[in-house]
């Protein structure tokens, strides 16, 4: 896997401009806050959001593969300033689950989401090398 920085960018921080890779492609639908029973444990956004991570990472086991295979993860929130606001927690929760891997990402408010718990919801690719 390769990290793309053109030079002279500046270098972004918490997410990687672009990767290159090479492997075994493993998609995971959006993973909203609740636990593997369809159950909601918390309204809060950065619990809600720790879970989704978990679920994330609990789906990529089963195709074998690991957090630092994600080349890209795109987050869905309903509100931009209560994910802003949780940064730090949200921090703290993404670096004991997904380590200090830094895909691409893209974020974006939307307006809804299907599940009305949920207060975010995260997609994911990975590429698991040959």
């Amino acid at each position: 896997m390769d990290i793309l920085q053109p030079p002279g960018w500046v270098r972004p921080r918490g997410y990687s401009n672009g990767i290159a890779a090479r492997g075994r492609t493993v998609c995971v639908s959006g993973m909203i806050g609740w636990d593997a029973q369809g159950q909601f444990h918390t309204d809060d956004f950065a619990g809600q959001t720790r879970q989704a991570l978990q679920n994330i990472v609990d789906v990529l086991a089963e195709a074998g593969a690991r957090p630092e295979h994600i080349v890209r993860m795109t987050w869905y929130v309903l509100d931009k300033k209560e994910y802003v606001g949780a940064y730090q927690e949200i921090g703290l929760a993404y670096r004991e689950l997904i380590g200090k891997h830094f895909p691409t990402m893209t974020a974006v408010q939307v307006a809804g989401l299907i599940e009305d718990r949920a207060r975010l919801e995260i997609e994911v690719t990975a590429i698991v090398p040959d």
